[in-house]
């Protein structure tokens, strides 16, 4: 009987994130989908006793924390060190945990020294009396494959927002402390430097996706560009709306052309072929054709807008929900003037 291990770890303050919840919600279903698949749920980090809190109601069978000052920042040693007292206090065939960029660091290696092996960017995940099977894309989101493995245990990485989330409430659960012995580190976290937060533009837990295209920084009907109005129309609506900020491989690679750009505009907000696929509620592209490099990204967008006056581009070929033949110019101004 297959032994399912749900590894989630603290953020920053402590508490359990959304993906975290989401992975719960893939694990739980998977198990329950088993046939009574014993299913426990593994907490690591420096307050893990406190998120303990936010798994009433989950129904585990078990729920081991590991609990260490040095857990509070993320480090390959002790994340690695602490993941696999938990595994092995669990006794787990199969371990689900959500693909943050520190378990994506850390839990490749922990399965290595279990013996097992470990798959990432999982987007689904069920059980059957034939066994787990997991879902991910490949070949840059294009094809999807599903896998199943012999090999024990068996770690799966889920994608953020492939899953509902977990909620629930019911009586608290009470949890097991696992003795950790955690390896002398040699590195010490300063501090960490980030933008201020109205800076910030790439936002995963965004309701909306807005995507720019190189048309922003065109000649547009009086044959002059009009870089500036876009940077401030853009800027404007993302504060605005909070939404993420994606961008077309074309407009990101102007500055390598000697072309105006958009400053805030970097290769980590490009989406598509080349570039992340995000997955948020609603899309919204302006000045981009939609042509297939370009809609790769959007594959898990839920609803999809796109404003572009061609009324004969990529977008109205079935590949958005909704498209509005308008200058975007026009069209962001008046949603800002709205807002």
């Amino acid at each position: 009987m297959e032994r399912v291990l749900i590894l989630l770890h603290g953020d920053a303050d402590g508490r359990l994130g959304a993906p975290a919840f989401e992975a719960l919600s893939a694990g739980l279903r998977t198990a329950g989908e088993l046939g009574g698949a014993a299913v426990s749920v593994g907490i690591v980090g420096h307050a893990a006793s406190e998120a303990v809190g936010q798994l009433a109601g989950c129904g585990a069978a078990a729920v081991f924390t590991a609990e260490h000052p040095d857990l509070a920042v993320a480090r390959y040693a002790t994340d690695a060190a602490a993941a696999l007292a938990v595994a092995t206090a669990a006794g787990a065939t199969v371990i689900v945990a959500p693909m943050t960029s520190r378990w994506a660091r850390a839990l490749p290696g922990v399965a290595w020294r279990l013996g097992g092996r470990v798959d990432t960017h999982v987007t689904g995940l069920t059980g059957s009396r034939s066994g787990v099977s997991a879902t991910r894309w490949f070949y840059r989101q294009r094809m999807e494959g599903t896998l199943q493995r012999v090999d024990r245990p068996w770690v799966l990485l889920i994608d953020p927002g492939a899953f509902p989330a977990w909620t629930g409430s019911g009586a608290p659960v009470s949890a097991t402390p696992v003795a950790l012995d955690l390896p002398v580190s040699r590195t010490t976290v300063a501090g960490v430097e980030a933008p201020p937060a109205e800076q910030q533009t790439i936002r995963p837990d965004a309701d909306l996706l807005f995507v720019a295209g190189a048309g922003w920084t065109k000649k547009q009907a009086d044959g002059q560009t009009h870089t500036g109005d876009a940077e401030s129309l853009i800027v404007a609506f993302l504060q605005k709306s909070r939404a993420s900020l994606g961008s077309s491989k074309s407009l990101v690679d102007l500055s390598g052309e000697g072309h105006a750009v958009l400053p805030f505009m970097t290769h980590m907000n490009q989406i598509g072929q080349t570039g992340a696929t995000p997955r948020h509620p609603k899309g919204l592209a302006t000045c981009c054709h939609g042509e297939e490099p370009h809609v790769v990204g959007w594959r898990f967008i839920t609803e999809r807008r796109a404003v572009n006056l061609d009324p004969n581009c990529g977008w109205a070929r079935g590949k958005a929900d909704v498209l509005y033949v308008a200058d975007a110019f026009a069209v962001m101004r008046a949603l800002n003037e709205l807002m």
